[in-house]
């Protein structure tokens, strides 16, 4: 039977902003377009057409927008690691840990 026990550490926010994500592979840096599902300070899951593995290392960009911020759209450069994968039909679901985080110019 699976325990229910609520684990994340923090709070989730339900947000679909757009993404940007790139890993290291095999074949060089792949860059891939995506959008969150739900978003925390230490994490988020996100939808991508990419592949990516459980452990691979990510730097992705999210903007926020004023409608958020209450001020201008801030971008925050993420890094962290890719904690599970979500097959399905059109896209991939994508559970993230973040790592580190800074602000960046919009």
């Amino acid at each position: 039977m699976v325990d229910g026990t609520e684990r994340r550490a923090s709070r989730r926010f339900t947000l679909a902003l757009p993404l940007t994500v790139r890993a290291n592979g095999p074949s060089g840096t792949m860059e891939k377009n995506g959008k969150t599902r739900d978003v925390s300070f230490r994490g988020l899951f996100f939808t991508t057409d990419g592949e990516f593995q459980p452990g691979t290392q990510i730097e992705f960009v999210l903007t926020l927008p004023k409608e958020i911020t209450q001020a201008g759209d801030v971008n925050i450069r993420c890094y962290g690691q890719v904690v599970r994968v979500e097959p399905s039909e059109e896209s991939r679901g994508i559970a993230a840990r973040i790592d580190r985080y800074e602000f960046i110019a919009a």
